[in-house]
């Protein structure tokens, strides 16, 4: 039994239940309906595999994970989905109009290019190597294995772009869409394994982190995502704040992370994660109780529940191997080296 739970396995399983399942774009009725659940776990998983294994391969880290994962973000919202340039997408709302410009919906192009990076992508990723630390520095899928899952990934991409919706979007945003992901591949490659940026001074406590992703999750949803979209500040201002809270965060942590152990430790990686998750959790009831939404919400509650379980077991799992290391040798934590 324990053989099939492996670093690929989770994170194969873990990026659509974080992306899909814990943010509630996918309730428990639709993903864990047999046919939704293979297209998610092998367009979700795979990619987040496929940006594993790449990051290994060319021993690079965290910038090019990131990299990797606008560009697959880009892939499902922009080539697959085409929810970058449909006005009429299921979860746009004030988004089919507030920031739309020559067939493009640019406030939710840098929304869901954000998001996923992050939520379907890294954080996985980070929870996958927390789980298995002493398999961090390994590859986790074989040659053929990864050649597979490049074929699947490209085939569930064709397949939802024709079947999803019979929307075509405009030619010439949609070539350069494609040229985008290329552009972000590439780049990706040439990026250094870490941040050329001096380590913080002071780090501060795993809390002090858990605070921050919980708040600067909560304004990207709450105020760039929902308020902003419905008041009268143009587009251009709510796309300048995205970008902002992302470079002001990424800076933070990479620096933060660039003091490396004793200062930066597993628990302050997964402090990171779960504040993030945790606005994501608190949402759970309320998407259970919303009446407005025309699918079938009910057993969200009980996600959230799920997820807070998984994370405090996490939470004393880490704290008792970084005890148990302290006493040994020192090993490193995750987002202070190469994937």
């Amino acid at each position: 039994m324990k053989r099939w739970i492996t670093p690929a396995t989770t994170l194969f399983l873990l990026s659509p239940v974080v992306g899909e399942l814990l943010s509630g774009s996918a309730p428990p009725a639709e993903f864990f309906n047999p046919v939704t659940f293979l297209l998610l776990a092998g367009f979700y998983g795979g990619g987040a595999l496929l940006v594993r294994e790449l990051t290994h391969r060319w021993g690079k880290g965290w910038p090019t994970i990131l990299t990797l994962g606008a560009a697959y973000g880009i892939v499902e919202e922009g080539l697959a989905v085409k929810s970058f340039f449909d006005p009429q997408w299921m979860d746009l709302g004030a988004l089919s109009h507030y920031g739309r410009w020559a067939g493009v919906n640019w406030v939710w192009v840098v929304e869901l290019t954000l998001y996923h990076a992050v939520f379907s992508i890294a954080i996985p990723i980070l929870l996958t190597e927390l789980l298995f630390p002493r398999q961090r520095d390994q590859s986790w899928v074989s040659p053929r294995s990864f050649k597979r899952l490049s074929g699947i990934f490209i085939f569930l991409t064709v397949l939802m772009h024709f079947l999803i919706t019979p929307y075509r979007p405009p030619l010439i945003p949609f070539a350069l869409t494609a040229a985008a992901v290329v552009w972000l591949y590439r780049r990706a490659q040439r990026l250094p394994a870490s941040p050329s940026l001096p380590p913080a001074r002071r780090v501060g406590s795993p809390r002090r982190y858990g605070w921050m992703a919980f708040a600067a999750t909560a304004t990207f949803f709450l105020l760039l995502s929902w308020i902003i979209p419905n008041s009268a500040i143009p587009p251009l201002v709510d796309v300048l704040l995205y970008l902002g809270l992302a470079a002001w965060l990424y800076r933070k942590l990479a620096r933060a992370a660039a003091a490396g152990p004793p200062a930066w430790t597993r628990r302050h990686a997964l402090a990171l994660a779960s504040g993030a998750l945790s606005f994501l959790i608190l949402l759970q009831p309320i998407i259970e109780m919303d009446q407005t939404r025309p699918d079938d919400t009910r057993g969200a509650t009980l996600v959230g529940l799920a997820a807070v379980v998984f994370l405090i077991w996490l939470a004393r799992r880490v704290r008792r191997e970084e005890g148990e290391a302290s006493q040994g040798s020192s090993s490193s934590a995750p987002l202070s080296s190469p994937a």
